[in-house]
């Protein structure tokens, strides 16, 4: 006890707020990763780093202490490159300037753009008419986008139904909407290799593959049922009305807008 009070007696207060920028920045970064990918990658190398560095000091073991001392270096310079889209979305959090004015004007055309697709995805549903209609997120999408034909155009109901409607060049593979344009028609996307949905026809497999490699959501219409789907995060949900499809769009882009996002349930 005594041990315990010298220390408390001895902590200025320049070491309370040392410790609660420390704790502050960790914290950040694990909100950042929390509900993405990078949880696990996050969770395996403090494991590592945690499992190292105790052998390295219970053990007299002086090349390993000296390779783990040498490592941790190149493990910091690793971490910007492994942790690229939660780092991205942090800086483009603390870059993001505007009045509320500003917000509201950008909420307004999310609405109006998640109704467009929400729409069109109904129209196409009740035609059977096949579509996969990907949102990008953080991650970047270029190589997918390359892959298909530019168009640069703004979202509406009216010309992602034209794009899809079975007559045209276009209405094969994706469609990527980038900041609320639709980039490119006709794109090719990744095709999922998990036997959990071997099952599924190629665009629901390309959609929930997409999702695999980025953080991007997908639309999916099933052009033998009809049936409106949603890929996100390697998994998908089916059987959404335009009423769920529209909660769901609006909760994405939520997300971006800086509010809690949504967790997607099967």
């Amino acid at each position: 006890m005594s041990d315990v009070l010298w220390v408390v007696s001895h902590i200025a207060w320049s070491d309370v707020v040392d410790i609660l920028l420390v704790a502050t920045v960790f914290y950040l970064l694990f909100s950042l990763a929390r509900g993405t990918q990078a949880v696990p990658l996050l969770r395996g190398m403090v494991l590592v780093i945690l499992v190292a560095f105790v052998v390295s000091q219970m053990l007299p073991f002086r090349g390993f202490s000296w390779l783990i001392r040498t490592a941790l270096p190149a493990l910091l310079i690793a971490i910007p490159v492994i942790f690229q889209p939660e780092l991205r979305r942090a800086l483009e959090r603390l870059g993001r300037t505007g009045s509320l004015l500003a917000r509201r004007r950008q909420e307004e055309e999310v609405e109006a753009m998640v109704d467009e697709v929400a729409r069109a995805a109904h129209r196409l549903a009740g035609q059977r008419h096949g579509a996969l209609i990907v949102l990008e997120r953080e991650t970047g999408l270029q190589e997918f986008i390359e892959s298909g034909v530019r168009l640069d155009a703004q979202v509406k109901a009216e010309l992602l139904r034209t794009i899809f409607h079975p007559n045209t060049a276009l209405h094969d593979k994706a469609v990527i909407i980038r900041k609320g344009r639709i980039e490119a028609a006709s794109c090719m996307l990744p095709t999922s290799h998990n036997p959990r949905y071997s099952g599924l026809g190629t665009r629901h497999r390309a959609a929930i593959g997409v999702t695999e490699e980025s953080d991007a959501l997908v639309v999916v219409v099933s052009e033998e049922t009809g049936i409106i789907s949603v890929a996100y995060n390697g998994r998908i949900v089916r059987r959404l009305d335009i009423n769920r499809l529209r909660g769901v769009l609006l909760a994405f882009y939520q997300h971006r807008l800086g509010g809690r996002g949504w967790t997607m349930r099967v």
